[in-house]
């Protein structure tokens, strides 16, 4: 097999999201959230995998963003993604996330986030991971702001080391 170029920006998504993973997983054998920890969880609504609520899908056709925080259950990790129970104005709902939906991820306690670049099909070796400003981070219309001031995290784009 010939290598014809490195997909850096494609290596880069599937480390990002093994480290999502790996943090999901430790999240869920603890069965809680360290300190003040918190996660806001932005996902393709229309990926072929997902599975939420059709009063959810109705209300977020595109992408929805979610908050992990102070209650969740059934939080169960796979290679694949995973699915968590959360709270919608006290009605419980189960969802399945995969991980190929991820477009953000961010903690705002520690001022750190990802963006999943969004790419065309011919692009793909092009694709761009950054991480996220706070302030820039969209929130659920039901996650309570922190009140702490937010401040810009380094912003790291694989752009800055591509050939011009």
């Amino acid at each position: 097999m010939v290598i014809r170029m490195i997909e850096y920006g494609n290596r880069m998504h599937d480390a990002m999201r093994g480290l999502i993973k790996r943090l999901l997983q430790d999240i869920a054998s603890a069965g809680e959230l360290p300190g003040e920890h918190h996660f806001f969880i932005t996902f393709d609504t229309m990926h072929p995998d997902v599975e939420i609520a059709d009063w959810l899908s109705d209300r977020y056709p595109e992408e929805m963003t979610v908050v992990v925080q102070h209650w969740f259950e059934n939080l169960e990790v796979t290679d694949e993604g995973f699915s968590i129970t959360l709270n919608f104005g006290d009605n419980p709902e189960p969802l399945y996330i995969p991980f190929m939906a991820l477009r953000t991820f961010v903690d705002p306690s520690v001022e750190f986030g990802l963006r999943f670049e969004q790419s065309e099909p011919d692009e793909q070796q092009n694709g761009d991971i950054e991480t996220l400003s706070v302030a820039e981070a969209p929130m659920h219309e039901n996650a309570e702001p922190s009140g702490k001031p937010k401040s810009e995290a380094q912003v790291v784009s694989l752009d800055s080391f591509r050939k011009q």
